[in-house]
């Protein structure tokens, strides 16, 4: 398994600099990731260090909580998209979302509208962490039937992030051309492989090179 391709190199910490995204791009490129993670205010400093290389650049919108107003989503998304970001993860509105009103769902298609007239994809993070197992298969429902892409259990700020079995059942509730982001404290080779064999495409860690030197070493 090259387990360097299914990794997002992640880092969304508030002390980042642009030395920091100097070295994800840098390290992304040494070790093979998939892409890169980062915040929207260093998606343009991301993109100009990427330059012709064959490394995704993601970053998101409406982070970490998701109940950011609609218009103010679209916005980051369309400036995300004008500074180079080829994925956009977007967090549901979970609020909404709980409380039973249609908005989340209209939202979430705003959002792919945009997205997809774009060319670009979308990535929703329903936040396992606050929600029951029903709830989740009815949040995947939801971002299925929103022509979302990818759906990514966790922002890796709530108290819990990607498990197997949440994988597993995400993965029972949506159709095949539906992606799965795992992230959230994915800190280790078993842990990663775990999420892989239980059905997630993607794995978004800032652990990636220990990772994928922890496989080198086998």
């Amino acid at each position: 398994m090259n387990i360097a391709s299914y990794i997002e190199h992640t880092n969304l910490s508030p002390t980042l600099t642009d030395r920091s995204i100097d070295q994800l791009v840098y390290e992304a490129r040494e070790y093979n990731f998939l892409g890169v993670c980062v915040p929207p205010f260093w998606v343009k400093r991301a993109q100009r260090e990427i330059a012709t290389a064959k490394i995704l650049l993601i970053t998101v919108a409406g982070f970490p909580l998701g109940y950011s107003m609609t218009e103010t989503k679209l916005d980051e998304i369309k400036r995300a998209i004008d500074n180079g970001a080829d994925e956009i993860d977007v967090v549901l509105n979970i609020s909404a979302f709980k409380a039973g009103i249609p908005w989340a769902k209209i939202e979430l298609a705003k959002c792919s509208k945009l997205i997809h007239d774009h060319q670009k994809i979308l990535k929703v993070i329903i936040e396992t962490a606050y929600l029951s197992d029903s709830e989740i298969v009815n949040a995947c429902k939801l971002c299925s039937y929103s022509g979302v892409d990818f759906v990514k259990t966790s922002t890796g700020f709530a108290p819990s992030g990607a498990k197997a079995d949440h994988i597993k059942l995400m993965r029972q509730s949506l159709p095949s051309d539906v992606g799965i982001k795992a992230s959230g404290g994915i800190k280790n080779r078993e842990q990663a492989i775990q999420l892989i064999e239980a059905g997630a495409d993607r794995i978004g860690t800032s652990s990636g090179i220990s990772i994928v030197i922890s496989t080198l070493q086998l």
